[in-house]
Order: C-alpha cells, then sequence, then structure tokens
C-alpha cells in the first residue's frame, strides 16, 4: 500500500522508491525524509497516514527518524529508471563524475547551478541536446 505514495515533489517516485520508508512493522511505520528540514516531510506522513487508515490500519503509529540520515544509496534500481523517466538524473555511484541526460543519455553534461527546483536537486544542462535537467543530488 505505500509502494502507491507518490513523494509529493516528485509524483513519479513512490516514497518506498526514494527508500524514505525504513521499517514497516505491525504497530509501526518509520520515515526518515531525504534531509533534515526536508518541507515535505509534514505532507509525507499525512500521506502515509491517510493510506494507512484508508487501509484499515488506523492504530499504526508512524514515526520519523534522522538516524542513521537518509542516503540516495537508499533509492531503488526502480526508483532511479522512475526518476530517469520524470526527466531527472538520478544520483551517481559514490566516486563517479559522470552525470548522464535523462533526455538523450549522453554524458556530455556540466552544472548550471548547486541549487534546483527543490533544494535536494540540482541544475544541470546537457551540451548535447541543450536540455536542462535536475541531478538529484547526493548524500
Amino acid at each position: 500500500m505505500l509502494n502507491s505514495v507518490p513523494d509529493p515533489e516528485i509524483p513519479a517516485v513512490s516514497i518506498v522508491d526514494l527508500g524514505i520508508v525504513r521499517e514497516v512493522a505491525a504497530d509501526r511505520v518509520v520515515l526518515t525524509p531525504t534531509y533534515t528540514g526536508c518541507p515535505a516531510t509534514q505532507v509525507i506522513e499525512r500521506m502515509v497516514r491517510d493510506a494507512l487508515d484508508a487501509a484499515g490500519y488506523r492504530q499504526v503509529r508512524i514515526e520519523t527518524t534522522l538516524s542513521p540520515p537518509w542516503t540516495t544509496d537508499w533509492i531503488s534500481d526502480q526508483g532511479r529508471e522512475k526518476l530517469r523517466a520524470y526527466g531527472i538524473a538520478p544520483p551517481t555511484p559514490a566516486g563517479s563524475r559522470s552525470v548522464h541526460c535523462p533526455q538523450c543519455g549522453s554524458a556530455e553534461t556540466e552544472e548550471i547551478s548547486r541549487f534546483g527546483s527543490t533544494p535536494c536537486k540540482a541544475l544541470w544542462r546537457c551540451r548535447a541536446c541543450a536540455e536542462p535537467f535536475d541531478l538529484f543530488k547526493c548524500h
């Protein structure tokens, strides 16, 4: 059921795909926001509460924890593909400097601004197709 709860800032990706859902137990669901102070945290908690209530799990608590901190390593492979299909370059593997354009696949890309459409993304541009795109920041 939580697989159908979208990220409010990137609706093509579920909170499960992003790795925000850390634990599901009979009595609780544990969430870890993508970063401390994420403005979508309360919206996500409300969407999870609504999904749980609609499925008859009104007694299940929702806990938000910052430890361990969320990392882009928690994004599922399916989530990375959904990001790419949505036009957002998924985070690059640790140590990799190659960012591929989600539109044409070219590695001829450049960062325009460290700040993108949301705090967890940076603005990039493809030199091959000239399209701007967001890159999900690694952390």
